[in-house]
């Protein structure tokens, strides 16, 4: 079905579009079909199929946006600068900056043929080794990310280097101070937790995903003893950060109560019987391809993880409130800031 004429908000003007990229982009070829991928990115995505293949468009949601978000523009310059890393991403084609084109800038890249899954314990997969393999291939894809020379992929100046978490936490408390539409004891006591434990910086500097899950890696399950990530996706929150900022926050998705809205966690599973590996030796299995000895500060990452996301939901709760979102999603995301805030504290007061 043709989008020329589709009457929805992000419907793309095919002819439009065609006669922009017969010159800015003659490799696509000629689009016949854009198709919108459901869910909810913040970035809406389209499957291309031309007379040349299937490709992704990737574009801003049209109209008024925040100065920082929805940035396809950084999506696509990391994307190009992963190219020939042990990375997994997309070929990218173009990027187009000009937003009369399709009324939003957008990026053209690959289309990729995988599974992504969306529940942390793996359901759909039968073997429990390979649901252990899955997550050991997920490890070394991150370890490669946070070996990535900067330098030579030309993303020295991608983010403020240093101070990564002295940032980030006074960053995050200001945007949940500007969203809080309650007092929460349990967020106030994080907070306090993470200020008066925030460690000296150690130096370390790499490429950050900024929401390395499992849901943002597709797979490809042609061999299941040999599951393979084959792109790694939504790259609008990536920076140069703290390696230990990705890493955390993967361990604290999987700390999440599995009947958590949106999350999925492990929390209260049998993680031996699903063949998926402890936190103990997720870390020690990074640490090892890393070069690394140990983590110290462990504790206080993880707190930090809970926190971002607590203070992400609040933001969704308070558009909601002042009638920019989704109201009973964005209620039902609400409901988990003070959980998470519950989870972090019962996380500090047990190490």
């Amino acid at each position: 079905m043709s989008q020329d004429h589709a009457n929805t908000p992000h419907a793309i003007n095919l002819t439009t579009l065609n006669d922009y990229l017969s010159s800015a982009c003659p490799e696509v070829g000629a689009v016949e079909v854009a198709e919108k991928f459901a869910g909810g990115q913040s970035n809406p995505t389209f499957k291309l199929i031309t007379d040349n293949g299937t490709f992704v468009l990737r574009r801003q949601p049209p109209g008024k946006l925040l100065k920082s978000a929805h940035a396809v523009d950084r999506e696509y310059r990391v994307i190009s600068a992963l190219q020939d890393s042990s990375v997994p991403v997309p070929t990218v084609f173009h990027l187009c900056e000009d937003t009369s084109v399709i009324g939003s800038m957008f990026y053209i890249m690959g289309y990729v043929e995988g599974q992504i899954y969306w529940n942390s314990a793996l359901p759909e997969i039968a073997s429990p080794k390979t649901r252990g393999m899955m997550y050991d291939e997920m490890n070394s894809v991150l370890a490669a990310l946070h070996s990535v020379d900067i330098e030579k992929a030309g993303l020295s100046d991608y983010g403020k280097p240093g101070s990564y978490f002295e940032r980030q936490l006074s960053r995050w408390t200001k945007q949940y101070r500007a969203s809080e539409l309650e007092h929460i004891e349990e967020i106030e006591a994080l907070i306090t937790y993470l200020e008066a434990n925030l460690p000296e910086d150690d130096g370390q500097v790499s490429l950050v995903h900024g929401d390395f899950r499992l849901d943002n890696m597709m797979f490809d399950m042609s061999d299941s003893n040999n599951p393979r990530v084959i792109a790694v996706l939504d790259w609008e929150l990536s920076t140069l950060g703290h390696p230990y900022a990705d890493l955390a926050y993967q361990c604290m998705q999987l700390r999440l109560p599995s009947d958590i809205a949106h999350a999925a966690g492990l929390g209260g599973l049998d993680r031996e019987e699903l063949g998926i590996p402890s936190e103990e030796a997720y870390i020690d299995a990074y640490c090892q391809r890393r070069g690394i000895s140990n983590i110290d500060n462990w504790t206080f990452y993880l707190a930090f993880s809970f926190f971002r996301l607590a203070a992400i939901l609040q933001g969704v709760v308070k558009r909601a409130h002042d009638g920019n979102a989704s109201s009973e999603k964005a209620m039902q995301l609400g409901a988990m800031v003070r959980p998470l805030a519950q989870i972090a504290n019962e996380t500090i007061h047990q190490r």
